[in-house]
């Protein structure tokens, strides 16, 4: 997968996407300055002040120069590839990916995982920061108040806060101690913790182990990404199978509900809740056959990969 711009000696711009349109990519206008701008993510012309214009299409190049813009199709391919994962976690929330603004997105998944998981709680609270939008959702459709019950402090630590990019355990055990639970606003009761994943499981444990110690009564835990059992090769950093939590405990298709059961226990919750790919379709909006479920299903052959699964040790040796 790949989107990439190049800036030649002549002074224009070459923006490209992939066939398959794993990854975004847009074209803005700067009424101010009448300059078209090209950018991964809408959120960077809204930051700009400049209009969102159009997504650049998968398989499409667009030139830019001073007489303007032009476009044209390099490639062609039977369907899109879409990243769902790009709205769960790694897109901005203001930014609009094919027709579809991340933060309703989001927003709309929480309610989805409302429906599907109607836990008897007091208080509905986010992983911050991406699943805001979703705890929000899920406050709104059960009735069930949200508020913030864990804060990242971002005063004591500097640097990096997203835990997941991190690449090894420690340092991103390190990033989860940087997240503070706020007392008064769990103890003694029952909580609903919102999060957009579940990867290696490290974050999560970290999380309710600190929602007990702040005196939580009840954890549950609802998850607006499926269960993540197959690495990505198109971009995203999921790691081998055997660190992916899902995998590890049940490497083949078992029933979500039975997964929930099993991950529950590992993570130390009372009960949890992933989506599965039907809710988190209907959440994002657009067609299954529009997105890559690789990393859920292990099906990568419509990717065009054959990947070969070797263990770190193998790798190493």
């Amino acid at each position: 997968s790949f989107c990439f711009m190049i800036l030649t000696k002549e002074g224009e711009v070459l923006a490209a996407r992939d066939e398959a349109g794993f990854r975004p990519l847009c074209l803005g206008y700067d009424e101010e300055n009448k300059t078209h701008i090209l950018a991964s993510e809408s959120c960077a012309l809204t930051a700009l002040h400049a209009d969102f214009v159009r997504d650049v299409q998968p398989g499409e190049l667009v030139r830019l120069n001073k007489d303007g813009v032009t476009a044209t199709t390099f490639a062609e391919s039977p369907r899109h590839y879409h990243c769902p994962f790009e709205y769960t976690y790694f897109s901005h929330p203001s930014s609009t990916i094919e027709g579809h603004n991340v933060y309703e997105t989001r927003r709309q998944l929480g309610r989805v995982l409302a429906r599907k998981y109607p836990f008897n709680a007091d208080v509905v609270i986010p992983v911050p920061d991406s699943a805001r939008p979703a705890a929000l959702g899920y406050s709104e459709e059960s009735g069930i108040p949200m508020e913030e019950g864990l804060m990242k402090d971002r005063y004591r630590k500097k640097g990096n806060l997203r835990s997941f990019i991190e690449p090894t355990d420690k340092s991103r055990e390190e990033i989860v101690k940087e997240i503070i639970t706020i007392k008064p606003v769990v103890e003694g009761k029952r909580v609903i913790v919102v999060d957009d994943s579940i990867v290696r499981g490290t974050s999560s444990k970290n999380i309710i182990r600190a929602l007990r110690d702040a005196g939580a009564k009840k954890v549950y835990m609802v998850v607006t990404f499926p269960p993540i059992r197959h690495p990505c090769y198109m971009g995203i950093d999921f790691p081998t199978r055997g660190e992916l939590l899902a995998n590890r405990i049940d490497g083949e298709d078992m029933a979500i509900s039975e997964l929930n059961k099993k991950v529950a226990n590992e993570i130390g919750v009372d009960g949890l809740g992933y989506n599965d790919m039907e809710g988190l379709t209907k959440g994002i909006g657009l067609r299954q056959d529009e997105m890559c479920f690789a990393c859920v299903t292990g099906n990568y052959l419509g990717l065009k990969k054959n990947p070969v699964v070797r263990t770190r040790e193998e790798m190493k040796a």
